[in-house]
């Protein structure tokens, strides 16, 4: 692999410049420079060596909870701004780094259901996106072939899949019983597909069960971005700067072309780069503050945001914790925390819940032995001469449900930019505003009900409830939704901008609804198209 570049090379000129190197970015700058396209991505963030990953050591939960944690205002990396968050309801879990998210994530590798494309046709909410799963399934195989995916093919509730899987994941004890509780109660599951080898390919070693994934991979076998598609694209001559923060886009032609992206090199100094095309993929907060922050005579209010809509919309997926104890030990510290099955019997519009759309319940494995002490999925055990005991009866004796629920898209829940806050490199920073709207609330409500019943069918002894984790922010979705209607949306079904002709928008925030699964796949999927869309811009 060539070497990356670093902040300190001055970068003048590409024909495609990408912002963010994370699942997005990787996959369009590997679709583009395969092709032969000069490609520049700039990434905030730095190469993380995932083989001194702290995950076989003996601090892997305190790192967990310090230089891994999800939330960038506990992290406090070099990479990291702080996220204004005093008026969310669910907090901000996102990573800087050659891989963004993917750097430290169960892996889980959904993909969203034909359903999902056409939310305002079928429920009258939301809107439907301007196309469909049909447009997406070739890129969702392509996007399968490059990450590397376990599972099992001919799932019934879902559209086949053709690309090739290694064998699932194992379910693990905990699993078992949760299948036994399923199949008393005749719910559809299925084991997940993971973005996690079971077979070795190169340079990269199957799972071997060790755990915990949130910390990193140290065999390679989780895929991210910086073993899957980077290597490849810089083989091919992508160029990847890492360390720099960009600041603003400007434009040239009275607006309509993004002309110049503006960032900052660690040590300050101020570069411009220009390109032909621009592709934003910063994630959903990333690019909405952006593009807010990117105002210029013929953007007064930010780039893309003639219609008011940038960083609106915002959606996360909603996520209750049910976890059941078991008089068994389950073992469900080891081996990947999220990956192993998932029920979607309740996933489709069913009105006599009281809401429409659905969700998901999804495996999760236990907590380790710090997490089990202090409370984990459950409440803190008591401290004393109970200590030891309680926690040998909870202790490697637990599984957990996560009911995941589809959010609907509402203006007021947004992405704004802090007025009065700025990051080291002068940007503002940004504010979050979000409520959990009441159509998933009482989808939550339903799929609590539905995980307790079925860990009880499992045999647990003991269900334990977190109605809301306000930890789980790290999807970031539809903050600059794409739609055929430029009144309504902010880039078209390619993600080209309206009225900008060379930005493009590859990430999260396009998603004019959010399914109730992980965007992944999704996303990647999204991105391969765009690219391909570029392609046919670039040819002469």
């Amino acid at each position: 692999m060539t070497a990356p570049i670093t902040g300190a090379t001055v970068v003048t000129g590409a024909t495609v410049a990408i912002v963010g190197a994370g699942a997005s970015g990787a996959a369009v700058a590997w679709r583009l420079a395969t092709a032969g396209v000069d490609v520049v991505c700039l990434e905030r963030g730095d190469w993380l060596d995932q083989s001194k990953s702290p995950s076989l050591g003996h601090d892997w939960e305190r790192a967990l909870q310090t230089r891994f944690n999800a939330n960038p205002n506990i992290r406090r990396g070099p990479a990291d701004d702080p996220v204004v968050d005093d008026d969310t309801e669910i907090q901000p879990a996102l990573f800087n780094g050659v891989g963004g998210g993917l750097l430290r994530w169960g892996a889980h590798f959904p993909r969203l259901r034909p359903s999902d494309f056409r939310v305002r046709s079928l429920d009258g909410v939301g809107e439907d996106w301007p196309l469909g799963y049909a447009d997406l399934e070739p890129y969702y195989d392509l996007n399968d072939s490059i990450m590397g995916v376990a599972g099992l093919l001919g799932d019934p509730g879902n559209p086949p899949r053709h690309a090739e899987r290694d064998p699932p994941l194992p379910l693990g004890p905990g699993g078992l019983r949760l299948v036994t509780g399923f199949e008393r109660l005749g719910w559809h599951w299925w084991p997940s597909d993971a973005a996690i080898l079971t077979r070795a390919r190169p340079g990269r070693a199957s799972c071997n069960n060790c755990g915990p994934c949130g910390v990193g991979c140290l065999r390679g076998a989780r895929a991210s971005v910086d073993n899957t598609y980077w290597p490849a694209a810089i083989a091919a001559g992508a160029r990847l700067v890492t360390g720099v923060r960009v600041t603003r886009i400007a434009t040239a032609d009275r607006g309509r072309r993004a002309a110049v992206i503006v960032y900052r090199e660690a040590d300050g100094t101020e570069r411009r780069l220009e390109a032909d095309h621009v592709v934003l993929a910063a994630n959903g907060m990333g690019t909405a503050r952006l593009l807010l922050a990117s105002p210029d005579r013929d953007h007064p209010d930010g780039l893309a945001n003639g219609t008011g809509l940038v960083g609106r919309n915002l959606m996360h997926h909603p996520t209750a914790i049910v976890t059941g104890v078991f008089d068994e030990r389950l073992d469900g510290h080891k081996g990947p925390f999220a990956s192993a099955l998932y029920c979607q019997e309740f996933y489709e519009t069913d009105r006599s819940r009281g809401a429409v759309r659905g969700l998901q319940l999804q495996m999760l494995r236990g907590s380790g032995p710090v997490a089990t002490a202090l409370g984990g999925y459950m409440a803190r055990l008591p401290w004393g001469r109970d200590h030891h005991a309680e926690f040998k009866r909870q202790f490697a004796r637990s599984v957990t449900l996560t009911v995941t629920v589809e959010d609907l898209p509402e203006p007021d829940n947004r992405v704004t930019l802090d007025p009065g806050r700025r990051d080291v490199a002068g940007m503002p920073l940004a504010r979050l505003a979000y409520r959990v709207g009441e159509n998933s609330r009482r989808l939550l409500a339903f799929g609590i009900e539905r995980a307790r019943e079925a860990l009880h069918a499992a045999g647990a002894r003991d269900v334990v409830v977190n109605p809301l984790s306000r930890a789980a922010g790290f999807h970031f979705l539809g903050t600059a939704r794409a739609g055929t209607d430029p009144a309504g949306s902010v880039v078209d079904a390619q993600g080209r901008a309206h009225g900008v002709g060379n930005l493009w928008i590859v990430d999260g925030s396009v998603f004019p609804t959010s399914g109730a699964v992980n965007p992944t796949p999704t996303i990647q999927a999204f991105a391969l198209r765009a690219a391909d869309a570029m392609l046919r811009t670039l040819k002469p």
